[in-house]
């Protein structure tokens, strides 16, 4: 590390430090993607081909970036995404990122596959949002669903983007996946050389399970028990009809996550979701599909009138949040940059990031001329010739 870089800033300063405290394979399974990570790069890259449009002599003062996102206000339209065991990040990292997200004023997303339970991380103060992965075992599904009601959760993301596992090749290559014996070695291989980590996670981040599921796994405190049967309960036969009996038993808002096509955005309105969030899964499911941003504009142009849309993958900033909500998102969700920063420097550094990204938005807002999120168009942004 420069004896210049010393306060982390950026998204990409919190990579650079969780990459250095990590073991590669969590560090693969948090920033790899499905098979050359073409989408993945794209996701971020696209936000270059927009432009902002700098507007000058208007009066600012008083810039606010507050908002609201499926009925609750917020201090700025972003939410923490969902992210699969990000309790392995740091210890029992997703109550450390709801309590960052409390600090910041907005929402916390949990996991499905998250190691803190939905009563933890209620227990933090706020309900956070719940993702909800469809199962096989509906039963299973429904005892989920009452639970998250019952720690006060008034929000769902339901995705819909994952009938089977996307091709993440870096988890083969570091031996997290179908390794073997030498896959074992390695992963033992790269414990021993983060103790810091190890100590962190290892040992005080204790119980390493995916938490809501813990009792309808065999055995619990075996990842590999968990992902056999994840595995086994990811169902490839969902059809919009399960989004109907899903609408028909979850009383809270639901949104439909991992939408990319104006015909499947128009689906979603027409089953009773509340909203959407356009994604491509952080390009972890299908490589080659359009980077998010590049699919906002129309789903928005079709469908801004009718139902809240939040944009998910890519934003590593402020400008790129102001970018989004120019383009029609009501809303942003962000995951990999807030798992770096809880890698980092757990929930102090999430809530540094946050503050930063509140700031950078603040900013570009004044240089627009804008005062209030409403205010936002797409009078504010061009996008570049190709």
């Amino acid at each position: 590390m420069s004896i210049y870089d010393v306060v982390p800033v950026t998204v990409g300063d919190y990579r650079r430090r969780a990459r250095r405290r990590l073991p590669r394979f969590l560090f693969d399974y948090l920033d790899g993607a499905a098979n050359d990570e073409v989408t993945a790069a794209a996701n971020e890259s696209d936000f270059g081909r927009y432009h902002l449009l700098q507007r000058v002599l208007r009066d600012v003062d008083g810039v606010s970036t507050a908002s609201t996102l499926a009925g609750r206000e917020v201090n700025m339209p972003l939410a923490l995404a969902p992210v699969g065991m990000a309790g392995m990040y740091a210890c029992r990292g997703e109550a450390q990122g709801a309590r960052a997200a409390q600090r910041a004023g907005i929402p916390f997303t949990l996991s499905t596959l998250g190691i803190c339970t939905l009563e933890e991380v209620a227990a933090t103060g706020r309900a956070p949002w719940f993702q909800l992965y469809m199962l096989r075992d509906r039963a299973i599904v429904e005892k989920l669903l009452a639970r998250a009601a019952a720690a006060g959760c008034d929000t769902l993301l339901f995705t819909v983007d994952l009938p089977v596992a996307g091709m993440r090749l870096r988890d083969y290559r570091n031996g997290m996946l179908g390794g073997g014996i030498p896959g074992k070695l390695s992963y033992l291989a790269q414990l021993a050389t983060s103790p810091a980590w190890a100590l962190d996670v290892g040992i005080r981040g204790k119980p390493h399970c995916i938490g809501n599921l813990r009792d309808v796994v065999p055995d619990p405190d075996d990842l590999d028990a968990y992902k056999a049967f994840i595995d086994q309960q990811f169902d490839p036969t969902v059809t919009w009809e399960d989004i109907a009996w899903l609408r028909g038993i979850w009383k809270g808002k639901l949104y439909i996550k991992g939408v990319l096509e104006v015909d499947d955005a128009r689906a979603a309105v027409d089953t009773g979701a509340d909203g959407l969030v356009v994604s491509n899964h952080g390009g972890r499911q299908l490589d080659g599909v359009a980077s998010s941003i590049s699919k906002l504009g129309a789903i928005g142009a079709a469908l801004g009138e009718q139902t809240e849309i939040l944009l998910d993958g890519g934003i590593r900033s402020g400008i790129d949040l102001a970018k989004a909500l120019a383009l029609g998102a009501d809303g942003v969700l962000m995951g990999r940059p807030w798992v770096y920063a809880l890698a980092a420097g757990g929930e102090d550094a999430v809530a540094s990031l946050l503050d930063v990204l509140q700031r950078e938005l603040l900013v570009a807002m004044a240089l627009l001329g804008i005062r209030s999120i409403d205010e936002f168009s797409p009078e504010l942004i061009e996008e570049l010739a190709q």
